[in-house]
């Protein structure tokens, strides 16, 4: 399978998945704190690393219909929210191209 590289955020607060504790994302890449997801609360950011993105679907959720990936940790394949490939209402176009991390499947680091 070969090594698998890993991004290491720089910074005092980083998301990590909660299963592998690799690095997901930096408090400073988070846009909105007020989205849920399928585990409660979620957070929007513009920025994560060490995913793999799933295949496009389109998906009915609470601000209407998207075509979203879900992503998963690249060490763990653990799932730990979604991107957002496409909206189709004109309010929603802001979320495109945007990552949902869900708070479940993450743990804080340097708080």
């Amino acid at each position: 399978m070969g090594l698998i590289f890993l991004e290491t955020l720089p910074g005092p607060k980083i998301f990590r998945c909660r299963s592998c504790k690799a690095h997901s994302a930096s408090y400073d890449s988070i846009l909105s704190k007020d989205f849920h997801g399928r585990f409660g609360r979620a957070y929007l950011f513009k920025r994560v690393v060490n995913i793999t993105l799933g295949p496009n679907e389109d998906r009915q959720l609470l601000s209407g219909l998207h075509t979203v990936n879900d992503i998963y940790c690249s060490c763990c394949q653990q799932i730990l929210g979604w991107r957002y490939e496409k909206a189709f209402e004109a309010s929603q176009k802001y979320k495109e191209g945007k990552y949902i991390l869900e708070k479940a499947r993450m743990v804080k680091e340097g708080w």
